[in-house]
C-alpha cells in the first residue's frame, strides 16, 4: 500500500491545484506574481486547473481567479 504524505499549509502562500487522475497535484508559491505565472504556464499548457489562493493559516482568501492576459 502506498504511503500518503501530509503535509500542513504554509501561512501566507498561494496555492493552486492541477486536477489529475487518479491525484490532484496541490502546488504552492511564495509571492503572488510568482502563483499566477505559474498558473497561467500551466493553463496555456492545457491543464485542467483550480486557483485556490492564499492561504491564511484557516482559510483561502484572494481566491477569485487571475485575470487572463
Amino acid at each position: 500500500m502506498r504511503m500518503r504524505k501530509n503535509y500542513t499549509m504554509g501561512k501566507d502562500r498561494y496555492y493552486f491545484t492541477i486536477k489529475s487522475v487518479p491525484n490532484n497535484i496541490t502546488i504552492f508559491r511564495k509571492t503572488k506574481e510568482a502563483a499566477v505565472s505559474a498558473f497561467r504556464k500551466y493553463k496555456r499548457a492545457g491543464k485542467e486547473i483550480e486557483w485556490l489562493g492564499k492561504w491564511n493559516g484557516k482559510e483561502f482568501t484572494e481566491s477569485a481567479n487571475p485575470v487572463a492576459t
